[in-house]
Order: C-alpha cells, then sequence, then structure tokens
C-alpha cells in the first residue's frame, strides 16, 4: 500500500513538473537560452546577438545564454538549420533585411514561414559615401554620371541581395536608371567595403551609419545622402529626398525562433526578449550603436516581416536579381 502511494505521488510531481518546465516540444522555456547569429563573427547580426546575450543576462542573472555562429548564404544556411530545430523553445536566431533578401536571391528552400516571429528590435539607416578625392561632390554629380554611363559607376557594399544592394537598386530607379545596369560590387562583410573606398578603388559605397560616421567627420569619405526621413544629428549628410532621389530605408533587425512552439514557449521567449529589450544595457547600446530602438512583438512583428517579404521580392526582382 504504502508503495503505491509513493508511486502515485511520483506521477503527480512529474506530471506537474511537465506542466510548468517544458513545452509540447519537449524544451524547457527557462532553461538554457541559445541565440544564433547566422553569419561569421564581427558583423551586425553577430554584434546584435553579443548585445543581447549581455542583457539577456543582466536581466536575468540566473538563466544561462550562449551566442553561436553558422555563416553563409546571407543567413539562409542558419535559417535551415533553425528549421531543424521545430518546437524548441529555447533558440532564437537574429536576423534581418538581409536575409529577406538572401531567401529570395539564393532561392531558398526554407523560408521565414518555417519561423515563428518573436520580434523586431533595431532599425539603422544607410549611408551613402565615395572617397574624398571623388570627382562627385553631391548626390547630383553622381546621378549626372550614373546616367551617362552607369557601367563605370562602381557601387561597393555587402551581399548581393543585402540591404546596401537593395539601397543602389532603389536610388537607381529614382534617379531613371536601370536597376538590372547597376554596377555593384558584393561583399561579405563591410571592412572589404570601406577598404576600397578609403583605396579610392570603387566609385560608390554603401553602407550602415556606423561605418562610415567616423571616417565621414575625419574627411577620408564624402557623404552624399542617408535613407532617413530626416537629416540623422551629428553627421554631416543630406537626406537622399534632399538631393533629388525618392529614397528611403531603413535596415532592421529581429529574433526568430522556430516553428511549431507550444503557446506558452512562445509566450515565454516573448516576455524573455521583452525583459531583455527594457534593461539598462541593452538601452545604452542601442544609444551607443547609434541603432534605432523599433521593438515590435506578436502580431504586429508577423504582419511587418509579410509586409517586407512582399516589398523586398519586388524590388529585387526589378533588380534582376531572381528570374
Amino acid at each position: 500500500m504504502r508503495l503505491r502511494v509513493l508511486a502515485a505521488l511520483a506521477a503527480l510531481s512529474l506530471g506537474a513538473l511537465t506542466a510548468c518546465g517544458q513545452s509540447g516540444g519537449g524544451t524547457s522555456a527557462a532553461g538554457p537560452l541559445r541565440i544564433m547569429a547566422p553569419a561569421a563573427p564581427g558583423g551586425g547580426w553577430d554584434q546584435t546577438s553579443r548585445t543581447a546575450e549581455q542583457a539577456f543576462k543582466a536581466a536575468d542573472p540566473k538563466r544561462k545564454v550562449e551566442v553561436f555562429n553558422v555563416p553563409g548564404a546571407g543567413g539562409t544556411i542558419g535559417l535551415a538549420q533553425l528549421a531543424g530545430e521545430k518546437g524548441n523553445g529555447n533558440l532564437l536566431m537574429t536576423m534581418g533585411l538581409v536575409m529577406v533578401g538572401a531567401i529570395e536571391q539564393n532561392k531558398s528552400k526554407v523560408t521565414l514561414a518555417e519561423t515563428t516571429p518573436i520580434a523586431k528590435l533595431t532599425e539603422e539607416y544607410e549611408l551613402v559615401v565615395v572617397p574624398a578625392q571623388s570627382p562627385y561632390k553631391s548626390l547630383a554629380d553622381l546621378v549626372a554620371a550614373w546616367k551617362a554611363d552607369p557601367a563605370k559607376v562602381s557601387i561597393s557594399g555587402g551581399s548581393a541581395g543585402g540591404t546596401d544592394h537593395i539601397v543602389a537598386g532603389l536610388m537607381a530607379k529614382a534617379a531613371g536608371v536601370d536597376p538590372k545596369r547597376v554596377n555593384y560590387i558584393a561583399h561579405s562583410g563591410g571592412g572589404e567595403a570601406l577598404n576600397e573606398l578609403l583605396g579610392n578603388k570603387v566609385s560608390v559605397g554603401i553602407s550602415g551609419v556606423a561605418e562610415f560616421a567616423e571616417h565621414v567627420k575625419s574627411g577620408k569619405l564624402r557623404a552624399l545622402g542617408v535613407t532617413s526621413a530626416e537629416r540623422v544629428p551629428g553627421l554631416d549628410a543630406p537626406t537622399l529626398k534632399e538631393g533629388g532621389l525618392d529614397v528611403e530605408l531603413a535596415n532592421w533587425r529581429g529574433f526568430v525562433a522556430p516553428a511549431g512552439l507550444s503557446e506558452a514557449d512562445k509566450k515565454a521567449l516573448t516576455d524573455a526578449v521583452t525583459k531583455m529589450h527594457d534593461s539598462q544595457p541593452w538601452k545604452d547600446a542601442v544609444t551607443k550603436n547609434g541603432w534605432i530602438d523599433s521593438f515590435q512583438t506578436g502580431q504586429q512583428f508577423a504582419d511587418f516581416l509579410g509586409a517586407e517579404q512582399t516589398r523586398v521580392k519586388g524590388i529585387i526582382a526589378e533588380m534582376g536579381l531572381v528570374s
């Protein structure tokens, strides 16, 4: 009789632990959290992931948090790996606008439809620059040369189909230049593009404001325009609209999780990310890095993600990057 009572109590205890600490996928919503940066160390996704790691730890010191890198193909290799973690409530992947374009350009079999949107985190505007020795003193000078011979205007930036490339295509369209004729030189990292600019080997460079701002201030680069609606404080650069090109775009980054999460795990991840976002270390990092806080969760972020996929697909198709 005593053995039966003990067995019953053990079964009840196990059931309670399962209900409180695990999802239908068999993962603990309060267990160690892993954050995938689907790129090589040192890039924007890696920086965002590691900044978030420290903010997560500050917000919940008892929880273990680990960042790991899965580089390649604009993040689509990492995306495919995430798809294989269906139901894992302890995994986040950092992603953003670059991945949306990469999915289309690489014809990725795995898409963002096979993820669970968790939160949009930040935005960052793009800056269009030329070497200090460039004959282009203004955006109007650049546009005139571009129209005369698109092939002679070389534009250096990040991965093909990514944010920098999209900005180049939007600028071309606004300037009356065929986006398919844009002479774009893609790089795996911002450092390579910067070296070409500083070496006066390319005509134009496009990247995030943070990548070029200090070099503009030092006089090594000249800013022709920024993709914001209004001028960026502390940066001597007109908006593209001021220069006559009706282009406005912000690069954004956020978190998605694997598909198949239980509602409990989805809520737990969203709550944890919200708590991280509200922490002082995260707020300090956003200010330091010149990011724009654009926090969204739930259906609002899911709707934004859907709209971005439609918009970006149209842009890169017009640029001839996809058939």
